[in-house]
């Protein structure tokens, strides 16, 4: 991975591109060491060639759909790339699993990857990489502007918590219930340079902090900043990386639409000159918390940060502003941590595990 990105490299506005990680499992549904057959020990089929990468634990993989143009439908993509996979895995004996944390990953019992970049992180953060078994969704869509993808990336942040209280996925980690809707949030909040990040004011603003954590040894490379939401600087978009890991499609294109539409409307506002806010950060950690503990039962601080707003009323509004009625539909379909924890509590930790296995359509 290069260290740094560029302002060039923000050229084309509206493309997509989606990236999930999923469990790696046996065939009884828990975590198991596969990413080292699945990615480098045998030929995938072709949609996932050069598309599929490990992460921090071996059972852990990550898929990449190619750059998706705006004319074209993201669902056929992504629906491609998980029916190869879990072709894939069950022809080497694995299946594959989606959750924002897998219920039944105890990290303790669970490898490491022997990647470089994966060791080096783990002798640089030490236990809050160790434990660092978690799953999630990244949405990118490009932008035609530096500055421009700053200035969205600031505004975005007050919709993240909305994002992740309908998305939550994740209330069992280490094999017990934390009591947290997105258990996978506060986990991974563990590791520095993550969370809600700080404002920018400008691209030379977010380039010279980029420029001084590489320069100063405090990151490897540009990749290691994991804020909710940051400007890729190398792919040249806007990379939302909110939502748990979900197991139904629809899902996933209901988050990837709202962050696709959300970018557009916060683009076409910068382009009309509208001031940025300048709320501090701590009010939108306030919301994350509540989003994380709460789930579908969030109630959230309002964009002013005067009063506080159910999740349902919020996710009306945006579904209207902005025209994506999946989020609205995620909503009405209740929350995928309750739904763990009914399955959990009606029919056992096997069935859980099943339920969260991903099946080709």
């Amino acid at each position: 991975m290069d260290e740094r990105g560029s302002r060039e490299n923000f050229t084309r506005a509206g493309t997509l591109g989606i990236e999930e990680e999923y469990y790696v499992v046996d065939r009884q549904g828990r975590p198991t060491s596969g990413t080292d057959e699945l990615v480098y020990e045998s030929d995938p089929p072709e949609v996932l060639d050069g598309r599929l990468d490990h992460e921090l634990f071996k059972c852990v993989i990550e898929s990449q759909t190619p750059t998706i143009e705006p004319d074209e439908d993201p669902r056929e993509h992504l629906v491609a790339m998980r029916e190869a996979l879990v072709e894939h895995a069950e022809s080497s004996g694995y299946g594959i699993a989606a959750a924002g944390l897998h219920p039944l990953a105890k990290w303790r019992e669970l490898e490491h990857a022997e990647k470089s970049r994966y060791r080096s992180q783990l002798d640089r953060i030490r236990y809050p990489q160790h434990r660092n078994t978690t799953a999630g969704l990244h949405v990118h869509v490009g932008v035609d502007d530096a500055d421009k993808a700053v200035w969205i990336a600031d505004e975005a942040r007050w919709h993240l918590p909305v994002m992740l209280a309908l998305s939550a996925n994740s209330p069992y980690w280490n094999g017990f219930d934390t009591g947290l809707a997105s258990a996978r949030a506060k986990i991974f909040e563990g590791l520095p340079n993550t969370g809600m990040p700080t404002r920018f004011a400008d691209y030379e603003a977010f380039d010279r902090y980029e420029r001084r954590m590489v320069e100063s040894g405090s990151i490897d490379d540009r990749g290691e900043l994991w804020f909710d939401v940051r400007p890729h600087s190398e792919l040249g978009t806007v990379e939302v990386r909110t939502p748990d890991g979900q197991h139904d499609p629809d899902r996933v294109m209901a988050f990837v639409e709202y962050t696709r539409a959300l970018v557009a409307d916060l683009g076409a506002r910068y382009e009309d000159g509208e001031t940025g806010s300048a709320d501090r950060r701590e009010l939108h950690d306030e919301n994350k918390w509540r989003a994380l503990r709460f789930g579908h039962d969030a109630s959230l601080l309002d964009r002013e940060f005067e009063t506080t707003r159910d999740l349902g009323e919020l996710v009306d509004r945006a579904a209207s502003r902005l025209g994506v009625p999946g989020i609205r539909e995620v909503y009405d379909a209740g929350s995928g941590a309750a739904r763990q924890r009914r399955i959990r509590r009606e029919d056992g930790v096997a069935a859980l595990a099943d339920a969260l296995a991903l099946r080709a359509e």
